[in-house]
C-alpha cells in the first residue's frame, strides 16, 4: 500500500513546527514515504505562487528524492458567503480548482482533492446540495482538460455520510470525479468505517488517515449538583493508539483492489506537542503501521 505525507502536517498550524516545502519533501523521503499530499494554499502551494518555474523545480526535487505528488489538496466550501449572492464566490472557487488541475498536471499528479460545503443559514440543505453538485461538475470538467481527476473528501457537512457521498457522486456523474473517503468521519458518526467504505470503494481515488483519542467533556451544573454532558473533544495520537480501527479499514481497501495512496496528516493538536521530533515520530509510526499490515 502506497503512503504519502500531507504537507499540512508541517505547515505550522495548530502549534506545530513549520517547514518550507522543499524541507518537507526531503523529510518525507527520509521518513520512508512514497509521496506527498500537497497542501494547495500558503505557505506551501498557493495558485498565487506556483509559477511554471516553481512547479518544474518542485517536480524535479520530488523525482530526485524518489517521490511523487500523490494528491493536490484543494480547499473549497461551495456555500461560502451564501448570504451575498451578488459576489461570485462559487465561480471564484471553480476557477481556483481549474488552476489546481493545471498545477497538478505540471507536477505529474492526477488527483485534486476538494470539499463540498458547510451548512449555511442562508441556504436550505437541498439548495446547498444542489450548489455542490453543480460546482463539482464544472470543477471536474475543468480539471479533465489536464487529465486530472477530482476526489471529494467526506469532511464538510454536505454529503459527509458514506451513503450521502455515494448519492452525491452518482448525481455529479463525471467519470473523473470520485471519493477521497476517510475513516475518521464515519467513526465519529458512530458508524463502522470498514463497512462504510465498502459502498464507496468503486469510486475511491484517495484516503487520508489520522488517529484520535475521544476525550469526554462535562459542564458542572451547581443547582443540580451534577454534570451536563458536552460534545467530546479529540486528541490526535500516533497510528494504532486511538479509537479508529485502521487495520480493518485498510484491509478492506486492499481486499477491494484499491491501488491509490494512503495519506497521513497531523492537522490538529497532537499528543506530545508540535515539535519536529514529535511530528517525525508520529509520521514514522504511520509508515511502520502500514508496513506492518503486510499489504
Amino acid at each position: 500500500m502506497k503512503t504519502c505525507l500531507h504537507t499540512v502536517s508541517y505547515a505550522g498550524f495548530w502549534g506545530q513546527a513549520a517547514l518550507d516545502l522543499d524541507a518537507i519533501v526531503d523529510r518525507a523521503a527520509d521518513l520512508g514515504f512514497d509521496g506527498i499530499m500537497l497542501m494547495a494554499k500558503r505557505p506551501h502551494a498557493s495558485v498565487l505562487d506556483m509559477t511554471a518555474e516553481r512547479i518544474a523545480a518542485l517536480r524535479e526535487r520530488l523525482e530526485a528524492r524518489g517521490l511523487v505528488c500523490a494528491c493536490l489538496a484543494g480547499y473549497t466550501n461551495f456555500t461560502a458567503d451564501a448570504e451575498h449572492p451578488d459576489v461570485p464566490t462559487v465561480e471564484m472557487q471553480i476557477h481556483h480548482v481549474g488552476e489546481l488541475g493545471r498545477i497538478a498536471r505540471g507536477l505529474g499528479c492526477d488527483v485534486v482533492r476538494v470539499f463540498t460545503a458547510f451548512e449555511s443559514h442562508s441556504l436550505t440543505y437541498p439548495a446547498a446540495w444542489s450548489r455542490c453538485v453543480t460546482a463539482i461538475r464544472e470543477c471536474a470538467d475543468r480539471v479533465a482538460e489536464y487529465r486530472v481527476s477530482l476526489a471529494v473528501q467526506n469532511h464538510h457537512d454536505v454529503a459527509v455520510a458514506s451513503e450521502a457521498m455515494v448519492e452525491l457522486l452518482v448525481e455529479v456523474d463525471r467519470p473523473n470525479c470520485g471519493a477521497a473517503f476517510d475513516a475518521w468521519a464515519p467513526a465519529l458518526h458512530g458508524d463502522d468505517p470498514a463497512e462504510a467504505v465498502r459502498a464507496v470503494l468503486p469510486m475511491l481515488r484517495h484516503t487520508t488517515v489520522a488517529d484520535y483519542l475521544r476525550l469526554r467533556r462535562f459542564r458542572y451544573v451547581p443547582p443540580l449538583v451534577n454534570y451536563e454532558r458536552q460534545t467530546d473533544t479529540l486528541l490526535a495520537v500516533p497510528m494504532g493508539e486511538g479509537f479508529i480501527d485502521y487495520k480493518r479499514f485498510l484491509h478492506v481497501l486492499a481486499d477491494g483492489g484499491y491501488e491509490g495512496f494512503v495519506g497521513y496528516e497531523m492537522c490538529s493538536p497532537l499528543r506530545g506537542g508540535g515539535s519536529l521530533e514529535n511530528l517525525d515520530r508520529c509520521a514514522c509510526r504511520f509508515v511502520e503501521f502500514v508496513a506492518g499490515l503486510g499489504r
